[in-house]
């Protein structure tokens, strides 16, 4: 990674939280909740892929239909996480496979 793709990124990154801070004050309260728990349990491909900005296309869909954000996502937002990441490899999973010493296999 040379200078020019973080000088990119940290550009990309703020661009991300602009938008994010110009949504209304309670999708930016369960944003940055969500935000925190992917980051705890997330995938492994999280900078790689849309998600984070994918949640706030979503978020920014729901302030034009006027709706609140717990009738978008529901009243559990670990639950909510969970049903987006179902289907990536967190790091809990890479963990489990380091005690197991298994690489990238399904369970059995």
């Amino acid at each position: 990674m040379g200078i020019q793709d973080i000088i990119e990124g940290k550009k990309q990154w703020r661009a991300h939280v602009a938008r994010v801070k110009a949504l209304p004050p309670d999708y930016q309260i369960v944003y940055k909740e969500i935000q925190r728990y992917i980051f705890k349990v997330g995938p492994v491909d999280l900078l790689d892929g849309p998600l984070l900005s994918g949640i706030v296309d979503f978020f920014e869909e729901g302030v034009a239909a006027d709706r609140g954000v717990l009738e978008l996502i529901g009243d559990d937002v670990a639950a909510f996480c969970d049903d987006l990441i179902k289907d990536s490899r967190t790091y809990a999973d890479v963990y489990q496979e380091s005690i197991t010493g298994e690489s990238g296999k399904a369970g059995k």
